[in-house]
C-alpha cells in the first residue's frame, strides 16, 4: 500500500462523519421549516385535563392577592382557557396582547401557568404588559407541564366547563389563530356544554 493510497482512505474516512452530520443537519432544517407545530398532537383531547399542584405567584397583587388556581375552577361549568407562559419566553411577549383581545372577545376565563420562571421576572412582565389572567399559577419545576404534554412556551389549552381539553394550540397565538382556530373552538366548547344540559 503506498503513502498516497493510505491518505486517501484517512481522508474518506475523516469524511464520513462530515458528511452524515450535514445529511442530519439538513433532515432537522427541513422538518422545522416544513411542520406546523400548532398541529403537534395531544392525547389529552376529549379527556379531563391532569391534575394541577401549582403554586402562588409570589409578588403579583393587583389592589388584592391573585390566588392560584386549582382543578376544581376549570370544572365550574364555564369554558375556560390554559395558558403556559414565561418572561424569558420571547413568543409570549408577542402572544400577550392577543389574549387580553382573545379575553375581551370571549368573556372565556384565562387561567395563566407560569412556567419555569423567577416569581420577580414574572410579576414585572405582567406589570409591563398585562394581566389578562383570572388567577395564576407556578410551575416552577415544570412537572405539571410535562403531565399536560406541554412542548414548550407558549401553549394554551381551551376547556369545557367539566375540565376536559377540547382544543391545544402549540406555540404563539397570532391574529389568523385567534380568529380561525381559538375562538371557534371556544364558542363551539360553549356549544356543546349548552347541548348536554
Amino acid at each position: 500500500m503506498t503513502a498516497e493510497n493510505t491518505a486517501s482512505r484517512r481522508l474518506l474516512w475523516a469524511a464520513i462523519p462530515v458528511v452524515i452530520f450535514a445529511a442530519v443537519a439538513g433532515l432537522f432544517v427541513f422538518a422545522l421549516q416544513s411542520g406546523d407545530p400548532s398541529r403537534l398532537p395531544s392525547a389529552f383531547i376529549g379527556k379531563p385535563a391532569p391534575s394541577l399542584k401549582l403554586g402562588e405567584l409570589q409578588g403579583l397583587s393587583e389592589g388584592r392577592p391573585i390566588p392560584a388556581f386549582q382543578d376544581a375552577d376549570l370544572q365550574a361549568g364555564k369554558v375556560s382557557v390554559v395558558n403556559f407562559w414565561a418572561s424569558w419566553c420571547g413568543p409570549c411577549i408577542l402572544e400577550h396582547p392577543l389574549l387580553v383581545e382573545l379575553k375581551d372577545k370571549t368573556g372565556a376565563d384565562l387561567y395563566g401557568i407560569n412556567y419555569k420562571d423567577q416569581p420577580e421576572n414574572a410579576v414585572r412582565f405582567l406589570g409591563r404588559y398585562g394581566n389578562p389572567y383570572k388567577a395564576i399559577g407556578t410551575d416552577a419545576g415544570g412537572r405539571n407541564g410535562i403531565e399536560w404534554g406541554v412542548y414548550g412556551t407558549p401553549e394554551t389549552f381551551v376547556l369545557n366547563g367539566k375540565g376536559e381539553i377540547v382544543y391545544k394550540h402549540v406555540g404563539p397565538i397570532s391574529a389568523e389563530t385567534l380568529s380561525n382556530k381559538m375562538i371557534p373552538a371556544i364558542e363551539q366548547a360553549r356549544k356543546m356544554a349548552a347541548a348536554s344540559k
